[in-house]
């Protein structure tokens, strides 16, 4: 092996783990010594137009646990992680200099916030005449192997996933170094936790998983799910759950920032179609990866828009700002016991199933009318599996500006939980104070004469809200 560097510096940014990791593996291979750099950027940690921050406590938890996670695995093959905190644009070229480093790695991103700061970072570092190379790795198609520029991603997700599986083949993923050489860190190994990133642990007993950040972590949930449990077989007809750990595979979290590599899950999938089972379920989750893929690259191809009112159709509806109602959503007060327990499951736990972000979201935007982007800037400061580009498309996607060949993306409330809950014990985990109304009718207690209601020790306006809106009763 012929190196050709002396030292490379690896930026760590949503790619916090050593397997299938480009950048690690092309520095290792090119460089004498390599220097792994972890930079916590305040603006990440500033508040949203809604006053809520951009991480908060259970996110900002999950990243520092995924981020000390990657600090011990760098430490068992002979390296260590700078772990710093500040303007990455600042920081990076600081330690570069400091260390003599022949260039800068890192794995590209695609939104503008993330791609203003790999400009300025790049800028930076030529000034001072020290090299960068972008890496991408955050799909399961590499951008190189889609069948059609970016540019020309199609708009409709069927179109982009029929032709990506007959046209593209997933790379193979990177081994992880068995060795990391790196030098002395020992006088940038001290960090200590900004006071502008506050953390806060998930504690509560009703939570359907207890995440814990980190490569370590996202490996041991895909081998419990996958080898342990054998939950994959039964994915496609499980995933729509509501209650429990592996109703769902909930790998959202460990992809979001990384820690799991998506071809690292494809290959996985496809071992264990060979060694147990292959059918529609195995498939599925392959499709949903292909979903996140999606996502991405219509990001990439309409920057800015995704971020704005008329999406990227350009349409704007009579979408209001209406603080009172918005905070009676965002609490779980709306008095629409399907929506409030999804709404306090996400507050205490940080947590929420793809069933119950399409109810809510649906609610906010076509029940009472709320503009769409606060809705998705609430899920951004508390979903520990935040994805910029899933969470604005799927955002886009409820409000009817984006990417939904459908006009019309409203969600029966009473329809969704007669298919999903219909005893109600999802209500009943949540929302303790109507747990005694039996069967479907803890979904509407709004219909309930005021003496059933006393019966069950509810009253409503007082032990529980009465309801924001009427909803439609022909679901059946």
């Amino acid at each position: 092996m012929i190196m050709k560097y002396k030292r490379l510096l690896v930026w760590f940014r949503n790619d916090l783990r050593l397997h299938d990791h480009a950048a690690l593996f092309s520095a290792v291979e090119k460089a004498e010594e390599v220097i792994p750099v972890y930079c916590f950027d305040p603006r990440q940690f500033d508040s949203l137009s809604i006053g809520q921050k951009k991480t908060a406590g259970f996110r900002a938890q999950f990243l520092l646990e995924s981020v000390l996670n990657l600090q011990d695995n760098l430490k068992s093959l002979g390296s260590n992680l700078i772990i710093s905190s500040g303007l990455p644009e600042n920081v990076i070229p600081i330690l570069a200099k400091k260390y003599k480093v022949d260039a800068v790695y890192f794995t590209e991103e695609v939104t503008s916030e993330e791609k203003s700061v790999e400009a300025a970072l790049e800028h930076s570092l030529y000034k001072d005449r020290i090299g960068t190379e972008a890496f991408w790795q955050s799909t399961l198609f590499h951008i190189d192997d889609l069948p059609f520029p970016v540019s020309q991603t199609p708009e409709v997700f069927t179109q982009f996933r029929k032709e990506c599986e007959k046209l593209s083949k997933v790379r193979k993923t990177y081994p992880q170094p068995k060795k990391i050489n790196t030098p002395d860190l020992s006088n940038d190994l001290h960090f200590k936790l900004p006071s502008w990133m506050q953390v806060e642990k998930v504690t509560d007993d009703r939570a359907a998983i207890k995440f814990e950040g980190g490569e370590s972590a996202g490996m041991h949930r895909l081998k419990t799910y996958f080898w342990e449990r054998d939950q994959l077989k039964i994915y496609k007809e499980t995933r729509n759950g509501l209650l429990g750990e592996d109703y769902s595979s909930k790998f959202s979290a460990w992809l979001s920032l990384g820690c799991l590599s998506p071809r690292y899950i494809y290959e996985e999938v496809k071992l264990y179609e060979k060694e147990r089972k292959k059918n529609q379920s195995t498939y599925w989750l392959i499709f949903e990866l292909i979903w996140r893929d999606y996502f991405r690259f219509i990001a990439k191809k309409h920057g800015n828009n995704v971020f704005k009112l008329s999406g990227i159709k350009n349409y704007v509806d009579n979408w209001v700002r209406n603080e009172k109602l918005f905070q009676k959503w965002a609490e779980g007060n709306t008095g629409i016991p399907f929506i409030d327990a999804n709404m306090r499951e996400l507050n205490a736990t940080g947590f929420m199933s793809n069933r119950g972000r399409q109810n809510v979201a649906s609610f906010l935007v076509n029940d009472l009318n709320i503009d769409w982007r606060w809705g998705a800037e609430y899920f951004e400061s508390l979903l520990i599996d935040y994805d910029v580009c899933s969470n604005w498309g799927n955002w886009m996607y409820v409000a009817g500006v984006g990417n939904d060949p459908r006009e019309n993306r409203y969600f029966n409330i009473l329809k969704q939980a007669n298919n999903y809950d219909r005893k109600g014990a999802y209500i009943r985990h949540w929302i303790p104070e109507l747990a005694e109304i039996p069967g479907f009718d803890i979904h509407q207690p709004f219909d309930l004469s005021t003496k059933e209601l006393k019966e069950f020790g509810v009253s409503l306006g007082s032990t529980y809200p009465h309801p924001m809106v009427k909803l439609p009763k022909s679901f059946l």
